[in-house]
């Protein structure tokens, strides 16, 4: 007779621990991301996200309290575990993460930009500067310890049966540079040739290393040239492969991108502000992260001048606000938010961080 009640009983706790409990006080996750969550003093928030949340909440009638992170992957590994009830900033969709979370009703559509160094300086500017910049002159004296190197062991081997062409001593090894130079350069003036079956063995050797090398040095150099002057080069993602040095936000949207199109970047930074201070310093050559938050920081940061956003984009997204499987408010701020932004007032609060429709 006592079986029915305990198993009554288990059978509630088992719905229980099924569903998420009400909690008095909502866990609000939040990552600084401009313009969508702005740190401002002490732990208090701005920023599209948070004014709409803020709209959110007090319509739903419920306390809450942010609880902050550094990065996205925090923020979805405590939704995970259960430890937050939602996250404000926006989430882009995905089969995956609609099967794992709650997703609401999206309230931004975004897509992943392409950030360069900007310079006013003319083309001939550019080059002339990149001339005589280090990376150029480290190339130069690297060709010419190459034909050195040739030209010497031709010389080596050449001074005793061939002393007119490749004279002894110091003289005989510019006579050596020489040769390797103008063989190098297919330019054949003839005036230098090797005699012995050694020197012509080498000089075969030197024609076909030449011809691999020459064709490495001119791309190399055409790039050290120009590596400044990256502004109308970077078109699509074939150009993108092409830089040396990518930047990107870790455990962004942008890093995701990347990883998918098999591409590493040289550079990962903690948030996109820093990774735009970096790309305005120029120690990356090209920036890949959210178009929305890099348009936001170059204007409200006054980046103009030293860094430029291509009209280039990738991967247009939805976005949305995530909370854990099952949630008892998931419903109640769904509806809610669908109110909100269907709202004349949505559009200005948008246009108040710089945000046009899209």
């Amino acid at each position: 007779m006592c079986k029915t009640p305990f198993l009554a009983i288990v059978l509630v706790m088992g719905m229980v621990r099924a569903q998420p409990m009400l909690k008095d006080t909502l866990k609000v996750g939040v990552f600084v991301n401009p313009p969508f969550v702005i740190a401002e003093e002490g732990e208090n928030y701005a920023g599209l996200s948070v004014d709409l949340w803020k709209r959110l909440a007090t319509e739903i009638n419920i306390p809450y309290q942010y609880v902050t992170f550094s990065d996205p992957v925090g923020v979805i590994r405590s939704l995970d575990y259960g430890d937050l009830d939602i996250g404000i900033n926006p989430y882009g969709n995905s089969p995956l993460r609609m099967k794992k979370f709650s997703v609401s009703q999206p309230f931004h559509v975004s897509s992943i930009g392409v950030a360069i160094t900007s310079s006013n300086q003319s083309q001939f500017t550019v080059f002339v500067n990149n001339f005589f910049s280090r990376d150029f002159l480290n190339v130069v004296l690297l060709l010419l310890l190459i034909l050195l190197s040739f030209g010497t062991i031709l010389w080596f081997v050449e001074r005793k049966a061939n002393k007119y062409q490749f004279r002894p001593g110091i003289l005989g090894l510019f006579d050596g540079l020489w040769w390797a130079a103008v063989t190098m350069t297919t330019v054949g003036y003839g005036d230098k040739a090797p005699k012995t079956h050694a020197g012509k063995t080498i000089a075969i050797i030197w024609m076909f290393t030449a011809v691999i090398i020459i064709s490495s040095f001119t791309a190399t150099i055409a790039s050290t040239l120009t590596v400044n002057s990256l502004e109308g080069e970077v078109n699509s993602l074939e150009d993108i492969r092409r830089v040396a040095r990518i930047g990107a936000v870790g455990g962004s949207q942008g890093a995701a991108f990347l990883k998918a199109q098999d591409l590493s970047p040289s550079e990962v930074y903690r948030t996109t502000e820093m990774a735009l201070l970096a790309l305005s310093q120029k120690e990356i050559d090209v920036l890949v992260d959210d178009r929305t938050a890099m348009q936001y920081l170059i204007r409200n940061r006054q980046m103009e001048v030293n860094v430029k956003l291509l009209p280039i984009a990738f991967n247009e997204q939805y976005r949305s606000l995530i909370m854990p499987r099952a949630h008892p408010l998931f419903d109640r701020v769904n509806r809610q938010l669908v109110i909100e932004i269907q709202d004349k007032d949505w559009k200005k609060l948008r246009t108040s961080y710089n945000l046009a429709e899209e």
